[in-house]
């Protein structure tokens, strides 16, 4: 079951948190919780000369293009796990603490949220690539977005333990899929911004998206 009231699955603790975050009252009556299955939580578009972020779930069929205003993106208690003993993880806290992850490669079980550029065409954005900022994070714990090489070691994309905004360079025609880290429990709000410059020398920014995170 996909659309439900978000406040059902989030503690006590953080329903009020929530209730202070969604953007507007409209948004906030019935948001559609996404808890398993792929999904493009950053799915960057252009279309009529502006840039636009969307969250994009393919798990269903067809697939549904939302407003983030609409959508929680929820971690289930299957993604709480223990900060790994290697370096490379220590973004997310001392080894064996409690954390949170959505896992760069597919858990039947849980949420897989990625990025995509795949709407855009080649020849729009000078050097055919574009900038996605994470501007801010508000929670009860950091936020981050990495990713695991072929040993194991992590990659840091995206962090808010050591200050924001961060930005990423995406290429278009990208779909990639990322680890989310979240170091404690309760409702996130991640602000992102998607800016780009056109082959014709024109700069161009999307609108501030932001995505709601319930981590159980």
């Amino acid at each position: 079951m996909r659309r439900r009231p978000a406040l059902l699955a989030c503690s006590a603790a953080t329903a009020a948190l929530f209730a202070g975050l969604v953007a507007t009252p409209a948004h906030a009556a019935s948001p559609v919780v996404l808890d398993h299955g792929h999904v493009d939580a950053v799915d960057v578009e252009y279309e009529d000369g502006a840039l636009e972020l969307h969250v994009h779930d393919e798990s269903v069929e067809p697939s549904v293009e939302y407003d983030p205003r609409e959508v929680v993106l929820k971690a289930l208690p299957g993604a709480r796990t223990t900060v790994p003993a290697d370096a490379s993880y220590r973004f997310l806290g001392p080894a064996g603490a409690p954390v949170s992850i959505l896992p760069q490669t597919q858990d039947p079980d849980l949420l897989w949220p990625g990025f995509s550029t795949e709407e855009l065409a080649t020849g729009v954005f000078a050097g055919d690539s574009l900038e996605v900022a994470l501007k801010s994070v508000r929670g009860p714990g950091t936020a981050s977005v990495f990713t695991t090489g072929p040993f194991g070691a992590a990659t840091v994309l995206l962090d808010s333990s050591d200050g924001l905004p961060d930005a990423l360079t995406l290429p278009a025609g990208l779909h990639e899929h990322v680890g989310w880290g979240f170091t404690k429990p309760g409702v996130y709000q991640l602000t992102f911004q998607v800016s780009a410059k056109l082959t014709t020398g024109a700069k161009v920014s999307s609108a501030p998206a932001v995505l709601t995170f319930c981590i159980d």
